[in-house]
């Protein structure tokens, strides 16, 4: 796929299905496709956006909230349409914890009661040690895990695979992947091992979301082949570079979710706030951590959830727009 027909898909899926100027300026700036820079050049946009001086709100949601007013006039502002991201179940290291349902159940009854919709990233195994990379024992899913994706899927929830067993295979942490450095047959069995298991648990995983936010450039085409919608985050910067969300890439749109919409509920709750004011009318990546809610009390996610609520929308409508958008540039483009 060429640069050329990612934009056209991308500059589909920022506007919907309104009719607009796509070929505006404004538009044209917001969906160029970018390679992958070297790799100084990734480190350097890391180290910006830990300074501050490169980030989402004014490198990424401006651009594209600029685009749709300029495409679609008044008709591009509007509430964001929030992808709510949950990162993930069974948490790391839960290889023994009895009680990863009931966490999960606690995490969920405060979403459902809310009305959020939002997706959770889900491990087919459980590694014992997960940041032992020497390490090889993990066990499948319990019974009561199963059962609960169950319940899940009855309430709307949708899922994304996130890794196999998430277990590092590098023991720096700066360098934890469970993918990074895996070669073409190894990648493709750990990613068809990680959806048959999710299939017999009865989940469809459409969405892919790494463990550690890592995986190697030229892994992404094996994503993008199995996967309509490839996550990443601010991790993923130092591999891919520093990119618009969400953009087409190849054959799958790269939904990188970026700080300040990349944190814990409590500071997400001002971040949210502050954005939905501005009515870009955009689609709003945003990622949560089921361990650090559970971690931190739940207080900031009941907080969080009613203002998530008003702008949150279901992961079908990005996903049937993401469908829609890929025919705005034919296979072999």
């Amino acid at each position: 796929m060429s640069r050329a027909a990612d934009e056209r898909r991308s500059a589909a899926l920022l506007l919907g299905r309104a009719s607009g100027d796509a070929a505006s300026p404004e538009v044209a700036a917001a969906v160029r496709s970018r390679g992958v820079p070297p790799a100084p050049v990734r480190i350097l946009q890391r180290l910006a956006m830990k300074r501050g001086r490169l980030g989402y709100e004014d490198d990424v949601l401006e651009p594209m909230a600029r685009a749709r007013r300029a495409a679609l006039g008044t008709a591009g502002e509007g509430p964001p349409r929030a992808l709510v991201r949950v990162d993930e179940f069974p948490r790391a290291g839960a290889h023994d914890a009895p009680d990863t349902v009931a966490e999960m159940m606690r995490f969920h009854e405060i979403l459902r009661r809310a009305g959020v919709p939002y997706l959770i990233a889900i491990t087919p195994r459980v590694a014992r040690d997960y940041l032992d990379p020497a390490g090889a024992a993990s066990r499948p899913l319990r019974d009561d895990e199963v059962e609960a994706l169950a319940a899940l899927r009855a309430d709307g929830v949708e899922f994304a695979l996130h890794g196999l067993d998430h277990r590092t295979r590098r023991s720096e942490p700066r360098r934890h992947s469970e993918l990074c450095g895996l070669d073409p047959a190894a990648l493709a069995s750990l990613l068809d091992e990680g959806l048959e298991t999710l299939a017999e648990a009865g989940v469809e995983a459409p969405v892919f979301v790494p463990p550690f936010n890592r995986f190697d450039a030229r892994q992404y085409p094996a994503l993008a082949d199995r996967f309509d919608v490839v996550c990443g985050g601010p991790e993923t910067v130092a591999l891919l570079g520093f990119h618009g969300t969400p953009l087409w890439r190849g054959e799958a749109v790269y939904l990188p979710a970026y700080p300040p919409l990349y944190d814990r509920s409590g500071p997400l709750l001002g971040a949210l706030r502050r954005l939905a004011g501005r009515r870009p009318g955009v689609w709003l990546p945003l990622a949560l951590h089921l361990p650090w809610e559970a971690d931190d009390g739940w207080h900031d996610l009941e907080a969080l959830a009613p203002a998530l609520a008003e702008v949150a929308v279901p992961w079908g409508e990005f996903l049937d727009e993401v469908a829609a958008s890929r025919a705005a540039a034919p296979p072999g483009s």
